[in-house]
């Protein structure tokens, strides 16, 4: 299972510039919004082939059926979980871009200014224990309570789809986000290897954003160990 990074290379296609965003979620509403740019993103970088059946793989590329998504709790991504983003800024992740180059449509160095707007966060660190979600910026943490606000489904222009797993902060330190957006290429329960995860007050406007997705490794791995994970396919 090729545990990349979401967002851009030639291999699947999952969160990217939406062409259109659909939302079937907590609301059970649905819309469509057309959006002026698209871009390649889709997910083509952050095939997870390795060790799935082909149900798996065509799941993970953002080809799927409705009737195959089922919401998932906040115990999916529990646990201690580093930024990747000072990796991809001190030249750790140098060889990932240049593995992207090798089978995608941009040279190293602009996978790399693409994933520098992409990977971008001041929270460099992320716990996650029960329903408890601690942020930590400059070392200081933030923290609040977390509860389960349905999920919503994005379609992409290249006709791939991703789901947003969507939790709204019950209590907790004001800084604290009121909202927090989990994608990880997964559409069902199941324990995360890493995740992008977006937030902020306006459950809304978040779906919007698919320009930043700040993306979490476990922190017990080493920058090495991250390296090979994201190109191990």
């Amino acid at each position: 299972m090729s545990k990349e990074t979401l967002e851009e290379i030639g291999t699947v296609a999952v969160e990217g510039m939406p062409y259109n965003i659909a939302v079937v979620g907590g609301s059970g509403k649905a819309h469509d919004k057309a959006h002026d740019k698209a871009h390649d993103k889709g997910g083509d970088d952050h095939a997870h082939a390795h060790g799935h059946s082909h149900g798996d793989e065509q799941i993970y590329k953002g080809y799927f059926e409705d009737s195959q998504i089922a919401d998932r709790p906040l115990s999916d991504y529990a646990g201690d979980w580093q930024s990747v983003y000072p990796y991809l800024q001190d030249g750790t992740l140098d060889p990932v871009m240049a593995h992207k180059a090798e089978s995608g449509d941009k040279s190293a160095e602009e996978y790399k200014a693409y994933y520098e707007i992409g990977y971008r966060t001041d929270v460099e660190r992320i716990v996650i224990e029960g329903d408890t979600v601690t942020f930590y910026k400059d070392g200081k943490p933030t923290l609040a309570r977390y509860a389960s606000d349905g999920y919503e489904v994005l379609t992409y222009k290249k006709g791939n789809r991703g789901v947003r797993f969507i939790f709204r902060k019950s209590e907790g330190d004001e800084a604290a986000p009121g909202y927090i957006q989990f994608s990880d290429h997964r559409i069902a329960p199941a324990k995360t290897d890493h995740y992008h995860l977006y937030w902020g007050d306006d459950r809304a406007a978040l779906l919007e954003e698919v320009t930043n997705w700040p993306t979490y490794y476990p922190s017990e791995l080493s920058a090495g160990e991250i390296v090979r994970e994201m190109t191990a396919h």
